[in-house]
């Protein structure tokens, strides 16, 4: 039997890259095709908390099983920044090109150039809230490589690769990616309650 299962999202890349880690067990669903069109705000200081948050208005307004997660690049020369802040580092547009620039401007002469990405997915199932946690550590390399992939991929090289996330095909990122390990916790823990 197919669950739904409604993950917080419009993202098509996200919800892509969640849907081939997840496979046919799930009757993944968007935000767009629950019908809320809602901006949910992501108004907390940590990854977990405006993971929460957007978990908890699906499933108060909708009351389906949902998650939602939330990532962040933390650069350990820059304290962890830009973190929480990750989507709207240089702007509040969401413009991964000036964050990558900003990024790259702040690391200009550092070098220490450790990076990890951490995403956390807060998943309220039958009422009770779960978090799974992944992370992957590499670096910042000092150009963009690569045109797969979103966000700060093209500048991200994982520990023990020589090619940065963007320039790897989708099914290689997805075997060591952040968010490939926080859900294939979710999916482990799904399987048991299904």
């Amino acid at each position: 039997m197919k669950h739904e299962l409604i993950i917080a999202t419009n993202n098509l890349h996200k919800l892509t890259e969640i849907q081939s880690l997840i496979g046919d067990t799930f009757i993944l669903k968007s935000l767009q095709q629950i019908g809320c069109i809602e901006d949910i705000p992501e108004t907390a200081l940590t990854l977990e908390g405006n993971a929460l948050l957007k978990a908890q208005y699906i499933y108060d307004k909708y009351g389906k099983n949902c998650f939602a997660d939330d990532t962040g690049l933390e650069i350990e020369a820059l304290d962890g920044r830009p973190g929480v802040f990750s989507a709207r580092y240089a702007t509040d547009e969401h413009d991964f090109e000036a964050n990558i620039d900003k990024v790259l401007g702040e690391l200009t002469n550092l070098e220490n150039r450790k990076a990890r990405f951490r995403t956390v997915i807060a998943l309220i199932f039958n009422g009770s809230v779960h978090y799974f946690e992944g992370i992957v550590n590499g670096e910042i390399i000092k150009e963009r490589k690569g045109i797969k992939g979103f966000g700060y991929d093209p500048v991200f090289l994982p520990d023990g690769y020589k090619q940065t996330f963007a320039e790897m095909p989708l099914a290689e990122k997805n075997k060591i990616s952040h968010r490939a390990r926080a859900v294939t916790k979710l999916v482990d823990f799904l399987k048991l309650e299904g």
